[in-house]
């Protein structure tokens, strides 16, 4: 039996609630064009995001360790894949449209540069003059102009909501861009990748701190919300084994996940929310965790960034990348030539530094580290 876009758009309007972002109301695309025959707008921007050079690029991005430091830590793209499927979860779970809330999990950090957040705040200094650099609004430039993969226009020419949901991701780290619709909104879809992305970099950064031997697990009866999973789940902090951690992972997560879905059904349910612009005019995010589960989060967050993102092995990581980058960008800004020469027309097009920037903030680390040798080893020509 053969399942046409049709067929799928009909059965979502049978099976999601009423404030889901249905495929065939989509606002649209900036250049017109033709919808598959067997995929849903969504299904088509999700697939496009995926097939990006953007995307394979964020294998070798840092999420929080970098990539040369071992194989079994997080990366970018893992952390994209994890926050795609929480927000499938979560989606499915609420009845909202899966597809979308992939789609813009999948792209959220597309522009992010290499090194993490160190990287981002080193690019944001360099550029300043041209409006500094913030890994969302960089997203939307690969999406719309930085991907050259169709013949008639550049980027990905995705649908409107998907390009708002990239746009208006907002976390503790991320602001969303104010210039799209400020006063409304984005879809719950949206809102949810919001949510998805905080819960897995908490459980993930956890996870992979304790890996690194960065946090001893004894210190985690530092934090209520941990103390009481150890506690409810028999696990013997001075005896931690690779099983336990992965048990308290698995658990901390599946609780973020269940809490989410309960605050935010009763959030809709007190809203009395009946479409999707209902979501949009709604004065607050409808997406939401419970009052309990927002405190517990915050703790988990304050005793990551004192144990691990301000550890001494961050921080010398951080001055590192903000040396090596740094040094590349000043290189590139002071003889243009040495620039690749698809990146020279770029810099003639849209100004030397944006050009300069948005290459940079292509690099993987490992690419970042080999041009750095390229251009300043001694006794290396090429």
């Amino acid at each position: 039996m053969l399942h046409r876009r049709i067929d799928l758009e009909t059965r979502e309007h049978a099976h999601l609630a009423p404030y889901a972002a249905f495929a065939d109301a989509t606002r649209g695309r900036m250049h017109p064009e033709e919808e598959s025959e067997f995929r849903t707008a969504f299904q088509k921007d999700r697939d496009r995001v995926v097939h990006t050079t953007a995307f394979r690029r964020l294998e070798y991005k840092t999420q929080v360790f970098v990539n040369d430091e071992g194989d079994h830590y997080r990366t970018r793209l893992t952390h994209t894949l994890e926050v795609a499927q929480v927000a499938k979860a979560v989606s499915r779970a609420l009845g909202v449209n899966e597809d979308l809330a992939e789609t813009i999990a999948l792209a959220h950090d597309l522009g992010h540069p290499p090194f993490g957040h160190a990287g981002e705040s080193t690019l944001n200094r360099l550029a300043d003059a041209e409006g500094g650099f913030d890994h969302n609004k960089q997203s939307l430039r690969i999406v719309t102009k930085l991907e050259l993969r169709y013949p008639h226009f550049e980027g990905l020419n995705l649908t409107w909501e998907t390009l708002e949901g990239i746009m208006k991701h907002e976390t503790e780290y991320d602001l969303p861009d104010g210039a799209w619709e400020p006063d409304k909104r984005p879809t719950l879809e949206a809102q949810l990748v919001n949510l998805a992305d905080e819960m897995a970099y908490n459980a993930h950064d956890l996870d992979d701190g304790l890996r690194a031997g960065i946090l001893d697990p004894r210190s985690l009866r530092e934090v209520p919300l941990l103390e009481s999973l150890v506690s409810r789940l028999a696990i013997d902090l001075d005896a931690f084994s690779p099983h336990d951690r992965a048990l308290l992972i698995r658990e901390l997560l599946g609780a973020s996940i269940d809490d989410v879905i309960q605050a935010t059904h009763a959030r809709l349910e007190d809203a009395g929310v009946a479409s999707v612009d209902d979501v949009r005019e709604h004065p607050e995010p409808l997406a939401r965790q419970s009052d309990e589960g927002h405190a517990a989060a915050r703790a988990l967050k304050a005793f990551l960034f004192e144990k691990l993102y301000r550890h001494h092995r961050q921080i010398r990581m951080a001055r590192k990348a903000d040396r090596l980058l740094s040094e590349i960008h000043a290189a590139y800004l002071s003889e243009p030539t040495m620039l690749p020469p698809d990146w020279q027309g770029a810099a003639s097009e849209r100004g030397l530094l944006r050009a300069v920037t948005d290459y940079l903030a292509g690099f993987t680390d490992r690419y970042a580290n080999d041009e750095y040798r390229r251009l300043f080893a001694p006794g290396r020509l090429t």
